[in-house]
């Protein structure tokens, strides 16, 4: 007879499944749209030094795959597909791009409808497989730490430690962090009394009637690229928030300058812009239909109003378009439907279509570059020139990690996992500001961002559901040793932080020599 399975050896077993045939990558070029894939097997994880026990883990995560956030690009699409048709112009492929697209935009604005967790349904929610994307990622942290766990759930009622949660307030990256805490407790349900929302920062916008947010959110971590007067002003030089709102402010700036916009409409000059265009729409167009483009002689906008209903009848919503979201051009065009063809990625549960049918490999290659590009100079690490102002805003971020652990220096073990939610704008900023490999490459303002140059993807920097965790362990003498995961991906710290390992090319580094290398400076 085999004898029952503890709390440890259940989590274990649940490792043993998880690891038994993990996905390593989607292919398809859908650029920060790829769906999630963890990077690394678990199986082949380092495991700790001898005498060194898991203390704590923390993690931010990137919400999981979503639908598009608003009807505009499908919308303008689909109007410049029914003028086609009713000019006769389109080709036996392209008559099956209008039902598709307006399967798609259905899907949309049902999104979430009978799923329990999902507040109101409609578009910018996660997909079906976003849903799963943290309810696995949450499943393989518990088998990545099962003896923490255990402890701490078995301890609960005597020493109880916090699982700490706090999300950007933005309903994906909530419902990501929902999503991920209920696998949690599904796996383990003595961590539940454990969870806990900590009060958002208060009183804020200052010297202005406060704007009250829920427990759990934090705007300053977590949403700091869109720090706004209306609900995040900080005036007080002293408090702790006013470097991440100034930095944010001057993020903001920074988007508006010439300077940047003259960089993102570079690709659309290049002569490869055109060819890919005409190669993607031809196959869908007749030629004189996109020969209108030329002079100004059509465009296409997300006018008109649909309605949709669902499945059961119990549900129906009208979406009416903004006129906001204009196609004046073959390359314009073509961009919205490879975003379409991105989105639809994630949606394979919700929308039958299959988009790939539209966007050939060479297209989606080149619309991904053009995309990263874009990324590389507007959330990435962009121009020596810039200084950094795409990342700055997100140093408090950084720094929240080694407070941290801080705490656990001190012998504070209130906490035993700090989970965070947030969004792309946010995880690419901090693999810049962490200057992780391949990540924090700034280029001179005279050189120009290339695949053929620059490592820089957005497939691997932040695909939905992307993810940064820290694994803590501590020996008898209370010294504790970090290791980074990236995307699930056992991955070295900065490289001036070498010398922190705790042996040549280990992954493990010694904290105290870690946060020296970072220039981190522990509050007293």
């Amino acid at each position: 007879m085999r004898p029952p399975l503890t709390p440890t050896s259940k989590m274990l077993a649940l490792a043993l499944a998880l690891c038994a045939s993990p996905a390593l990558a989607v292919e398809g070029y859908y650029q920060t749209k790829t769906p999630y894939a963890p990077q690394q097997d678990p199986a082949t994880y380092a495991a700790p030094p001898d005498g060194f026990q898991p203390v704590f883990t923390q993690l931010v995560a990137r919400h999981g795959s979503r639908g598009l956030t608003s009807m505009k690009n499908d919308a303008a699409l689909y109007a410049m597909w029914q003028q086609a048709a009713a000019q006769d112009a389109l080709t036996p492929l392209g008559r099956e791009l209008g039902p598709d697209i307006l399967a798609l935009m259905k899907a949309n604005a049902l999104l979430g409808y009978g799923v329990a967790g999902i507040e109101q349904a409609g578009y910018g929610n996660l997909s079906q497989t976003g849903i799963d994307e943290h309810r696995q990622l949450a499943a393989r942290m518990l088998a990545r730490m099962p003896a923490l766990f255990a402890q701490v759930g078995q301890a609960a009622a005597t020493a109880p430690r916090q699982l700490v949660t706090i999300n950007s307030g933005v309903d994906r990256a909530r419902d990501s962090s929902r999503f991920f805490t209920q696998s949690l407790l599904e796996h383990a349900p003595a961590l539940a009394p454990l969870l806990y929302l900590p009060p958002a920062p208060a009183p804020y916008p200052q010297g202005r009637k406060a704007v009250a947010q829920p427990d759990g959110v934090n705007r300053f971590l977590l949403y700091a690229h869109k720090l706004a007067p209306q609900t995040d002003l900080v005036t007080d030089r002293a408090n702790p928030h006013y470097a991440t709102y100034a930095a944010s402010q001057a993020y903001q700036y920074y988007e508006r300058t010439k300077q940047l916009h003259a960089l993102m409409d570079a690709p659309a000059r290049l002569p490869a812009a055109a060819a890919h265009a005409r190669h993607v729409l031809e196959r869908l167009f007749a030629p004189a239909f996109l020969d209108q483009f030329e002079g100004g002689r059509a465009s296409y906008a997300d006018t008109g109003s649909y309605t949709f209903t669902s499945a059961d009848g119990k549900l129906t919503r009208t979406m009416t378009g903004s006129g906001k979201t204009v196609i004046r051009s073959l390359n314009a065009a073509a961009t919205k439907l490879y975003e379409l063809y991105a989105i639809a990625a994630g949606m394979r549960h919700e929308v039958p279509a299959d988009f790939s049918r539209y966007m050939p490999v060479e297209d989606a290659r080149y619309y991904a570059y053009v995309a990263d590009y874009e990324d590389f100079y507007q959330k990435g690490p962009a121009t020596t020139e810039s200084g950094g102002v795409t990342w700055r805003f997100a140093l408090a971020l950084r720094e929240d990690f080694f407070k941290e652990v801080d705490a656990l220096a001190r012998g504070d073990l209130r906490h035993a996992a700090k989970l965070r939610f947030t969004h792309a704008e946010m995880l690419i900023p901090l693999a810049s500001a962490m200057g992780l490999k391949q990540v924090l490459a700034p280029l001179p303002a005279s050189a120009s961002y290339s695949y053929e140059t620059n490592p820089w993807r957005g497939q691997s920097v932040s695909p939905l559901a992307a993810n940064m965790q820290w694994d803590v362990y501590r020996n008898g003498e209370g010294r504790l040793i970090v290791r980074l995961l990236y995307n699930e991906k056992e991955t070295d710290f900065q490289a001036s932080c070498d010398g922190a390992r705790i042996a040549p090319g280990s992954v493990f580094y010694d904290y105290a020599k870690l946060k020296t290398c970072y220039g981190h400076v522990a509050a007293r």
